[in-house]
């Protein structure tokens, strides 16, 4: 297998397009947007250590990734079934509480990290 280069560059320019796709389309996405710039900004302000940054960088990337998931099964459960079916129906219930459950893990961690400096 030879390195090519063209196919990286479009291998990118397609996730980048998926990503404009979720960002311009997805509240849900967005919200979790803001809430990281908010809790950047009170890492910046509280001074976080290395390891506490750690913790955030990946808790952040993980909401966001799975909420990309959540997107994109929810997308093709729609192309799959584009009338209502109980399955597809239950198929993004499941997906969207993997969601939550990572949320739910992301506000924890956060108050691990900030609650003792807030106190």
């Amino acid at each position: 297998m030879i390195f090519n280069p063209r196919k990286l560059i479009k291998s990118f320019s397609f996730a980048c397009k998926g990503l404009k796709t979720v960002i311009c389309s997805q509240q849900n996405f967005q919200v979790h947007i803001a809430v990281a710039c908010v809790v950047i900004a009170s890492g910046v302000f509280f001074k976080l250590t290395a390891g506490e940054w750690c913790l955030i960088v990946l808790t952040i990337t993980l909401v966001l990734a799975m909420e990309t998931l959540n997107t994109a099964i929810e997308k093709l459960v729609d192309f799959i079934s584009p009338g209502f079916h109980p399955q597809a129906g239950a198929v993004k219930d499941i997906s969207a509480a993997a969601v939550l459950i990572t949320a739910i893990a992301a506000v924890i961690i956060g108050l691990i990290i900030f609650l003792p400096k807030l106190l």
